[in-house]
């Protein structure tokens, strides 16, 4: 009787933290434009949809963290694995959430306009950056690879 295997599949290549990174930038995203409605109405609902998105997406980014933990443990992973500038810009936008929730944490118009307002734009821009040089990176090991 014959015995069939079936190949490996790409699926044990896959690294578990690409399934949460993308989690915190939708939801740092979500915030800055908020915040801008929060800005223009000032209506509650809005500081209050901040809140929450900055707490999910600090939620999110531990566990993207931990999952990325993970994948360091994993030899197949390790050719999609981002660079140490994407990293370090992964937890600048962390840390910059960070305080972005403590300035929400405050009362009424304050807690928003200016600072909370300015601290998720420059969020914003922080993951732009995240996300090209995780991009440069990918890029520069396409053209490597022959």
């Amino acid at each position: 009787m014959a015995t069939l295997h079936s190949p490996p599949t790409a699926s044990n290549a896959y690294p578990v933290s690409a399934l949460f990174v993308p989690f915190p930038f939708v939801c740092f995203t979500l915030t800055l434009i908020t915040d801008i409605l929060y800005w223009r109405t000032s209506h509650l609902m809005w500081s209050n949809f901040s809140d929450w998105l900055l707490f999910f997406g600090l939620i999110f980014g531990a566990l993207s963290i931990l999952a990325g933990l993970i994948d360091l443990a994993r030899p197949a992973t390790r050719a999609l694995r981002p660079g140490w500038p994407a990293v370090i810009a992964y937890l600048v936008v962390l840390v910059l959430a960070i305080i972005n929730s403590f300035i929400h944490a405050g009362d009424g118009w304050t807690a928003i306009v200016p600072y909370g307002l300015a601290t998720s734009l420059i969020t914003v821009i922080a993951m732009i950056a995240c996300v090209y040089l995780t991009a440069e990176q990918r890029s520069a090991d396409a053209w490597r690879t022959p």
